[in-house]
């Protein structure tokens, strides 16, 4: 008998984190995620880190899907959830104050998994599901994870607007586009931040933008402002 309340779409989106979280496909990143997870920083040495793969989190019926990277080393890593835990200057509360001014988020900061956020109308996730070296995956290991953003995609059914934050993510969704036999533009859409693309008919829109890393947020090279502009832009 089904569970009352929960959709056909929860329950795929649920089935699909429960491989993504007992994946150790790619070894280099499980040794490396979870070395983060027993070493941990000294702040955090009294929590216990998740130190697995990171599944995606938000609304089922999100009409924008948020695509990063991948989870940070004591950020994600640590709580299990994405954008989440990386501290008051990091990515996840800089993405988080963006979309709690945009009205898709309750709150504007996200600090652990029980946190009480809730997400209306967005669904974040990544292109890799664990923490990699400098946050830099391999190729292979992009290749690797690729299969879960397809599900995801699959899944998701309403989403109208792809926001990809930094180049590994807009590059990440066109090779998904195209594990998806959606033949890809004859001239192929090239990573600019604010850069917006209609890639065919019932196709999501996808807009880029730069990660919100702290290097980017603290040089100014990614202004909240400038946030704002991209996720009304994906989101209006």
């Amino acid at each position: 008998m089904a569970e009352r309340g929960l959709t056909d779409r929860d329950r795929a989106l649920a089935g699909l984190a429960q491989r993504v979280v007992n994946c150790r496909s790619c070894p280099r990143l499980v040794a490396y995620r979870e070395a983060v997870a027993r070493a941990k920083r000294p702040m955090f040495r009294g929590e216990t880190y998740w130190g697995r793969p990171v599944p995606g989190f938000g609304d089922p019926a999100a009409k924008l899907l948020i695509l990063g990277l991948a989870p940070a080393a004591h950020g994600a890593n640590r709580t299990g959830r994405m954008f989440t835990g990386d501290g008051p200057r990091g990515a996840g509360d800089f993405l988080m104050s963006a979309l709690h001014r945009a009205g898709l988020a309750s709150q504007p900061h996200a600090r652990s998994a029980d946190d009480g956020l809730i997400l209306t109308g967005v669904y974040l996730t990544a292109v890799v599901r664990c923490a990699p070296p400098g946050n830099r995956p391999l190729r292979e290991e992009i290749a690797s994870c690729l299969p879960f953003l397809v599900e995801e995609l699959g899944i998701l059914g309403d989403v109208r607007a792809v926001l990809a934050l930094g180049r590994v993510a807009f590059d990440g969704y066109l090779r998904a586009l195209e594990s998806m036999g959606v033949a890809a533009p004859r001239l192929r859409p090239r990573f600019a931040h604010g850069a917006t693309y209609e890639l065919g008919e019932g196709l999501p829109v996808l807009v880029a933008s730069y990660h919100p890393s702290r290097q980017n947020t603290q040089t100014g090279r990614l202004t909240a402002a400038m946030l704002d502009a991209v996720i009304a832009s994906a989101h209006p």
